[in-house]
């Protein structure tokens, strides 16, 4: 399949690539292609702006999660040919597991997609050594994929001068420049940029951003870079969701007939809770779900006929309060749940299902005396808010990163997975439990080191790590099967 695509990577963190990313995109869209976005690695926000504030379709690919197949798979699914695709990368070019392997990293997805590389390098406070910088990454490129360099932060002088020492000495075209902007740019908090739903004039911003890029690039070798990358895969082999890619979803039960066996699952979807990876919601159709969207902070009951429930992730401790004070759905979810209705729960979701948040860190190392003690108490109990229930204890927060980073979770007890299967996932929290969970194992692929997490039973997993079901597609099969199982059951017949 002939896919036009580049990805904008960058030495490290912080080198202005989602800004970079989201003006191109205007761009390729505002000309009229076909453009779609991926962000390489677990994280939810960037597609957000691709998808919210651009209208990009957008989604998640990480080669920790995947094998390289089915990444390929997961990149051309929904894809066209003549389709342009730009791919934003994560941390620095080269960071992958760990900080050291390979796998995870931008360039893995590169070198996994055959995508060209355009590197942006923070060029501010730098001079000729900026040659250097660019030379030690392309010496690295053991594939040849860097095809471009757009020198961020550096002014039209500066950049007249260096522009032609860097082709003339490296060999690598440089796509252009951007000067520092400094009426422009994206906030960020403890999980990385705030949410585009949070920034009233993101899209003005982001339009803004793309005028003044557009003035000092050269969007037509852009697209000769994207129009002369390779073709990947084909079309018989595109679709990651076919029945030989997701076991045995076809041939259960529940997907025999969807018309009629269709199993309904409530999506809390609000800005509280919108962490999703998009391939996630996509298997669970696949494996015969409709999906069903509620707002925990604005609904007041689950939708009608609902069959199971899936809490994702995201940022209610900002809307603890608001969460709180709707408690016709607290009690309804809080109902289902003790109805044995099947039930996901991630981070944030999970933190949901617990009788409280705390919005103060509860560290009392430095507390030495009791009358400290006791203000702090009161102070506590102020920054409380009550939630759901369904878990007895509540939610702290830390004030600092409690977990980070990739695990492989295995089941002590086959109930979502086969046994002794992994799913692999994603921690990044600053709160904590009062009780965390021991039903699952997890365990960290770079280290090796382990931990017992996460809560589950028949009919329900919850905890802090953020689940790829493409890692394991039997975990998806088993929500929809125990959705089809809950509803059978609830009826007294099939339906």
């Amino acid at each position: 399949m002939k896919i036009n695509r580049f990805m904008i990577a960058a030495p490290k963190s912080g080198s202005g690539k989602t800004m970079i990313t989201c003006a191109l995109l205007q761009l390729l869209k505002d000309s009229g292609k076909n453009v779609s976005s991926y962000k390489c690695g677990p994280d939810y926000i960037d597609p957000m702006f691709h998808k919210k504030v651009l209208g990009v379709p957008s989604k998640n690919l990480d080669t920790f999660f995947t094998d390289e197949k089915t990444t390929v798979q997961l990149f051309l699914d929904k894809r066209a040919d003549g389709d342009f695709a730009v791919l934003e990368g994560v941390m620095g070019l080269y960071d992958g597991l760990g900080g050291i392997y390979e796998q995870g990293s931008s360039y893995h997805l590169a070198k996994v997609t055959q995508t060209p590389i355009i590197l942006v390098v923070d060029a501010k406070g730098m001079g000729k050594s900026v040659l250097a910088l660019i030379a030690g990454f392309l010496q690295y490129d053991t594939q040849h994929l860097i095809k471009g360099v757009l020198l961020n932060r550096m002014s039209k002088g500066y950049y007249d001068i260096i522009k032609p020492l860097i082709e003339k000495e490296l060999s690598v075209k440089v796509v252009g420049y951007f000067p520092e902007q400094k009426d422009i740019g994206l906030s960020s908090r403890h999980l990385g940029l705030v949410m585009p739903d949070e920034l009233s004039d993101i899209k003005k911003q982001l339009n803004e951003t793309a005028d003044r890029l557009k003035k000092t690039i050269d969007m037509d070798l852009f697209i000769d870079i994207a129009e002369a990358a390779d073709e990947i895969g084909d079309r018989e082999n595109a679709d990651v969701y076919n029945e030989k890619s997701i076991g045995n979803c076809d041939q259960n039960e529940f997907s025999q007939n969807k018309a009629i066996n269709t199993v309904n699952i409530a999506v809390a979807m609000d800005e509280a809770f919108c962490f999703y990876y998009e391939d996630n919601l996509r298997m669970l159709e696949k494996c015969g779900a409709q999906l069903l969207y509620f707002s925990p902070l604005h609904d007041t009951e689950l939708p009608d006929n609902c069959d199971a429930l899936l809490l994702g992730g995201g940022y209610p401790e900002l809307y603890a309060k608001e969460l709180s004070k709707n408690v016709s759905m607290l009690n309804a979810i809080k109902k289902a749940f003790r109805a044995g209705m099947p039930t996901v729960a991630e981070c944030g979701g999970f933190m949901y299902l617990h009788t409280y948040i705390r919005n103060i860190c509860d560290d009392n190392d430095e507390k030495n005396n009791a009358d400290t003690q006791n203000n702090t108490d009161i102070q506590n109990d102020m920054n409380k808010s009550k939630l759901v229930g369904a878990l007895d204890g509540g939610c702290h927060f830390k004030g600092k990163l409690v977990r980070f980073g990739y695990i492989e979770l295995t089941e002590k007890h086959s109930n979502f997975l086969p046994p002794n299967e992994k799913i692999k996932a994603h921690e990044f929290h600053y709160y904590d439990s009062t009780d965390n969970g021991a039903d699952c194992i997890a365990t960290k692929p770079a280290t090796g080191r382990s931990y017992d997490c996460v809560i589950s039973h028949d009919n329900y997993w919850l905890g802090f790590p953020h689940l790829y079901y493409p890692s394991n597609p039997h975990f998806a099969e088993s929500l929809v099967r125990k959705a089809y199982e809950y509803r059978r059951n609830k009826n007294g017949k099939l339906l």
